[in-house]
């Protein structure tokens, strides 16, 4: 099978502003090159020197013990991440925001870390009196509300290992979860807001929970003020037996390698596979890439969009943030309620420096149109960041220009729920940015791009994205399913990490990571990404975002199809079909012409943002989806493109 082929050039480059890279927290690029270089060298050197930031309880007399594919990092260490995140800036921060908050209706809380602190103590006395201990798990099914952050805290204070599930899954999903983990509790509330209404929790949790037979407690925030069933002795009001539990608890010494949290990400057939990750090396690698990625200063009031119940929000909302005493976000609501300005609005309104979005909602805001981020001063702003899939370069152009006013560096991240945090991104103040491309490894990240066979491409080239060395962060399993874990990860290539990704090198040694080689597409024997053709399609200003599968084709293997919105007042059709495949052929060449283009309102998207296009590649070859679809956002989306296959 011949390797994936690299078909979009990229020339534009924009070095770090001057300004920017004097005051750097990871200081000068000779600096940075030679840490690169020794990092790479003797990654168990490296982040043992990282692992010192952090407040242990007991030191660890091993680095890391490896045996493939299984990994311990920090052996013989005792760390609580609820310490990490809070006790430790107790003296120096209790006053200092840690959580600034933001309600969809538009109510706004500013809590201290002396505040979050003991409202996380109260909670883990009050779990502790319930009867849950280290070892136990416990489902978290709650709107973006502070309490949220307080729940995965009070868990890991006590040593339960939590496992969120994001509060828009249905509960059939939430019920296949709290079976696979054997969650003794949940918390739960009885609604957030969202979209503007008021979206029920509560009603779904107790259906779930009559199917799990290890549930023994709920606990229910009252958020949304809707009347919700009670079981008297199962369920607990939040606030009530927060209210009446001591402020002060003594955080659990808890081994690094005890499980912190299990999240759950939907496979393409089967159940979803619970990650499991670890408190000791990922708090380490958590914390550290927040601090420098972000280039955090104690100043920066720091926003990253996503929701908690995705591991971006554990990293980089909770975890991350909170372990270098930042002030982080959250805000509850859709981003375009009660108007499209809602998040530009935010930034005002806070001062946000640094903002983290993923480019679905970067390509939304431009459908949406310049004149709603033009309505608000956004020069608050230093740096930007984006999360969860490639970004095609013109989103990354209109991002820089629009929301960053051109002096904004930006981070491309690249990282994945198993990996616990970023793997692969530019530095501020050092990495000259590339529309489009994550660029380089981080620190101790030894990411290479193979063939088939298993050998590494020339610059130029593109194969499969491969992790050779273990790293802090990484996934230690899959809840109960080892074979599946080895089988998922492992079996690619002997001994090394497959992260299911294809990417390129460019001639100057940066990465683009063009996919999931799920979605490559095997034309006429040239295997391309599905990642450049988008990025093509998107180029083309009468197109809002685009999805590109391959379907069967007696000739070629498989043909390009292209699922396409168009931009805010342009009608699809047969002219304008022909426009974009006219235009696919111009930037990339006839062989990516997709064959088929279909116009549709809206795209089948995760709830975290993600367009699904297995779901897509069903539809294209007139065939029912199938697979997981518990993580679909809007399931009438993937109705009316079925409806408008089958007319």
């Amino acid at each position: 099978m011949p390797d994936i082929e690299n078909v979009l050039k990229e020339d534009r480059s924009f070095p770090p502003p001057r300004e920017f890279a004097a005051s750097a927290v990871l200081g000068d690029a000779s600096e940075v090159d030679a840490l690169r270089k020794s990092a790479l060298e003797e990654p168990e050197a490296f982040w043992e020197g990282v692992a010192e930031r952090l407040p242990w309880i007991e030191r660890w007399h091993t680095v890391l013990e490896w045996e493939v594919p299984f990994a311990k990092w920090f052996v013989g260490g005792k760390i609580n991440a609820s310490v990490v995140c809070l006790d430790q800036h107790l003296e120096h921060r209790g006053s200092k925001t840690a959580i600034l908050w933001e309600g969809e209706p538009g109510e706004v809380r500013a809590i201290t870390y002396a505040e979050l602190h003991e409202e996380v103590c109260r909670l883990a006395n009050a779990l502790d009196g319930l009867g849950i201990a280290a070892g136990d798990r416990v489902a978290i099914y709650m709107p973006m509300v502070p309490e949220l952050a307080a729940a995965l805290l009070a868990c890991a204070r006590i040593g339960a290992t939590h496992s969120v599930i994001f509060g828009g899954f249905s509960a059939e999903a939430l019920r296949d979860r709290i079976q696979d983990m054997g969650a003794k509790c949940v918390i739960t509330a009885d609604g957030g807001f969202r979209k503007g209404a008021p979206l029920p929790l509560k009603p779904a949790a107790d259906e779930a929970i009559a199917q799990c037979p290890t549930v023994e407690h709920q606990v229910v925030l009252r958020r949304a003020g809707n009347e919700v069933a009670w079981v008297e002795g199962r369920d607990h009001d939040y606030a009530e037996i927060v209210a009446a539990a001591s402020p002060d608890h003594e955080a659990v010494p808890l081994d690094a390698e005890h499980p912190l949290f299990t999240l759950y990400t939907s496979g393409t057939t089967g159940k979803p596979k619970g990650i499991l990750h670890t408190t000791g090396g990922y708090l380490v690698q958590a914390s550290y890439t927040c601090a420098t990625v972000f280039d955090l200063k104690e100043d920066d009031v720091y926003w990253c969009t996503a929701d908690i119940g995705w591991i971006t929000g554990h990293s980089y909302i909770v975890y991350g943030p909170l372990s270098n005493g930042a002030t982080t976000v959250m805000y509850e609501g859709a981003p375009t309620t009660p108007h499209p300005g809602r998040f530009w609005e935010i930034v005002e309104r806070h001062k946000v420096t640094i903002f983290y979005t993923a480019p679905t909602a970067i390509r939304t805001f431009i459908r949406l149109g310049d004149e709603h981020p033009g309505g608000y001063d956004l020069s608050s702003l230093r740096l930007l960041g984006t999360v969860g899939e490639p970004i095609n370069p013109e989103a990354w152009m209109w991002y820089r220009k629009v929301i960053g006013g051109d002096r904004c560096p930006i981070v491309d991240t690249w990282w994945q729920t198993e990996t616990g945090s970023i793997l692969i991104t530019p530095l501020p103040g050092v990495t000259a940015a590339v529309p489009g491309s994550a660029t380089r490894p981080f620190f101790g990240i030894d990411a290479v791009i193979l063939d088939a066979e298993g050998n590494e491409v020339e610059d130029g080239q593109g194969g499969y994205l491969v992790l050779r060395t273990p790293w802090p962060g990484m996934l230690r399993g899959i809840w109960g399913d080892e074979a599946r874990y080895r089988e998922t990860y492992w079996s690619k290539y002997e001994g090394l990490y497959f992260t299911g990704d294809g990417a390129r090198k460019d001639e100057h040694g940066n990465i683009w990571v063009m996919g999931r080689v799920d979605d490559v597409i095997n034309v006429s024997g040239h295997r391309l990404s599905t990642a450049e053709v988008e990025s093509a399609l998107v180029s083309h200003d009468a197109v809002a975002e685009a999805a590109v599968v391959g379907r069967p084709d007696e000739v070629r293997g498989q043909a390009i199809c292209a699922f396409v919105t168009p931009a805010g007042g342009v009608e699809g059709g047969d002219d304008l079909a022909v426009q974009l495949q006219a235009h696919v052929t111009t930037e990339i060449g006839a062989l990516a012409r997709p064959a088929e283009i279909r116009f549709a309102d809206a795209l089948p998207k995760t709830r975290s943002g993600k367009i699904m296009r297995r779901l897509l590649r069903d539809i294209a070859a007139g065939t029912v989806p199938t697979g997981d679809t518990t993580t679909l956002e809007d399931f009438t989306v993937l109705q009316a493109l079925s409806d408008s296959d089958e007319e």
